[in-house]
């Protein structure tokens, strides 16, 4: 069996103890289940790190293998051009990037050195996952540096059209490097669609068979690979935790009111201030809900050294003091803003308790909030979802409320519609939803995409002469329209039968 090299921003070593966020917790299951090494940022910032190989520890079947990042390299590389040009930029709000030509170049440069670090470490037969938008060009560097395994690249938020991906200067060049990979993995139909339209427009890529692309004489096969979650276990969890002291706690507390409850890292792309626009249209259009219903909102403060988020901290304050000055009583406030982390598991509680879990990202790659609300709840008296119709999430769970995050009366009125629902719609819609996550995982979602990877290695080389690809300034934007078929015989056997309505992933054949 091929060893499975991934590659991603940061690495959940053992040593670290805590888990690099959401992506770890997808790809745990699978480097346990099939061992491999886990390449990338240790997570320490060092003086003269430049200038040291990879540190290399083990776990059970697992190698982590890590390099630290300079002061320069961490402030250019991952808070600047990463964070405040590719994050907002493919979330389509390309008005929050801060754009300098010395960031996009460190942002190569540490690209670079990482497959430096990385190429000594890999074998012939190994296949190679790249992960997310701090990576874009390391298929490219891997390439230069004669690297020829089978590599894929998968991008875990969203990609926007390639009218505003223009926006910024570098995008051009990425995609084209991105191109470098054997197979690209999204989370919609609508990223696939993107990033097809970008790469005709933008770096001159031909459509070839089975709606895959050509470019250099090679062919790249895309798919769209919605990111799991494990709703059995966390289904156990929030019943486990419903009778949590702290749960206990926030029942009595809330008095039978009705509890919204948001959850996410506080960020420009989760709709924050939008959703507390909503709360107050609810109450000012149902004044009846005054002194009924209570909203948790959780948001975790992240990227503190990036200007944008401490600005919507800082309106976050604000906003959610005037709306709890102009419509509170002294006996009762409409909003509870807890801005740090909670425990994963008491947020599983606090899911189960809640009649509605509340969220409307303005754009967002899947949105797993969304799924483990679900999850959490109790099949007998289950709450409602309120999910934005810009979280890719949305795709999978259409018997949820779906409102327009920039509407406020649509979601007051759908706020409006959860708290009032009565018991059988509640249990008809959760059924519904639990039914499009409740046999799927992250287990499967990984091993979906190294199967796809392993036959997409097989059809890289390009059987007909690619033309000459039209200068961009000759190339209207135009979203070419994409195909996708969903993947069924052709997975391996450890996961064949993952068609419609079982897990897996769609590919362009």
């Amino acid at each position: 069996m091929n060893r499975l090299v991934v590659v991603s921003n940061r690495v959940p070593a053992p040593s670290a103890g805590t888990q690099a966020g959401g992506l770890a917790v997808a790809l745990d299951g699978l480097m346990e289940k099939r061992g491999g090494l886990w390449f990338g940022w240790s997570g320490v910032i060092a003086a003269g790190a430049a200038g040291r190989p990879a540190m290399i520890e083990r776990s059970g079947s697992v190698e982590y293998a890590t390099i630290d990042l300079t002061q320069d390299e961490h402030d250019r590389y991952y808070n600047a051009f990463s964070n405040s040009v590719l994050w907002p930029l493919l979330h389509t709000m390309p008005e929050l990037m801060q754009y300098d030509r010395r960031d996009a170049r460190v942002y190569r440069e540490v690209n670079a050195r990482m497959a430096a670090a990385l190429q000594p470490l890999l074998r012939p037969t190994d296949l190679i996952w790249v992960h997310d938008y701090h990576l874009m060009p390391m298929a490219a560097a891997l390439r230069a540096r004669g690297v020829r395994n089978p590599i894929g690249f998968f991008l875990h938020i969203p990609f926007c059209s390639p009218d505003v991906l223009a926006a910024a200067p570098e995008m051009t060049e990425l995609v084209r490097e991105m191109l470098s990979a054997d197979l690209i993995g999204f989370q919609t139909d609508n990223d696939v669609t993107n990033f097809a339209a970008a790469a005709q427009v933008l770096a001159g890529a031909m459509r070839g068979p089975g709606n895959s692309l050509f470019f250099g004489g090679r062919r790249i096969r895309l798919g769209v690979f919605p990111v799991e979650i494990e709703a059995r276990s966390f289904a156990a969890r929030a019943a486990e935790m419903a009778e949590s002291p702290a749960v206990r706690r926030l029942r009595r507390d809330l008095e039978g009111q009705r509890l919204i409850l948001g959850v996410e890292r506080l960020d420009p792309t989760k709709g924050l201030l939008q959703r507390l626009v909503g709360l107050r249209r609810l109450l000012e259009k149902r004044q009846d809900w005054r002194g009924h219903l209570t909203m948790l909102q959780i948001a975790a403060m992240s990227r503190k050294d990036v200007e944008s988020y401490r600005a919507l901290r800082t309106a976050l304050d604000r906003e959610a003091g005037a709306l709890n000055a102009d419509l509170g009583e002294p006996d009762w406030q409409p909003l509870r803003l807890v801005a740090r982390g909670v425990e994963r598991s008491t947020v599983a509680g606090y899911m189960r308790l809640a009649r509605v879990g509340l969220v409307t990202p303005l754009r967002d790659g899947m949105n797993l909030v969304a799924k483990e609300f679900v999850a959490a709840q109790d099949p007998a008296d289950p709450g409602v979802l309120v999910l934005s119709r810009f979280a890719g999430s949305a795709r999978q769970l259409e018997a949820a409320l779906l409102v327009n995050p920039h509407d406020p009366d649509a979601m007051a009125d759908a706020l409006d519609s959860a708290l009032r629902m009565g018991l059988e719609e509640r249990q008809a819609r959760w059924r519904a939803l639990w039914a499009a996550i409740e046999h799927r995982s992250p287990l499967v979602w990984g091993r979906s995409f190294v199967a796809a990877l392993l036959r997409a290695s097989t059809l890289t080389v390009a059987k007909t002469p690619v033309p000459l690809p039209v200068p961009v300034a000759e190339r209207p934007i135009v979203a070419p329209r994409i195909a996708l078929e969903r993947v069924g015989s052709e997975m391996e056997p450890a996961f064949a039968g993952a068609g419609a309505g079982k897990p897996g992933g769609r590919v362009l054949n």
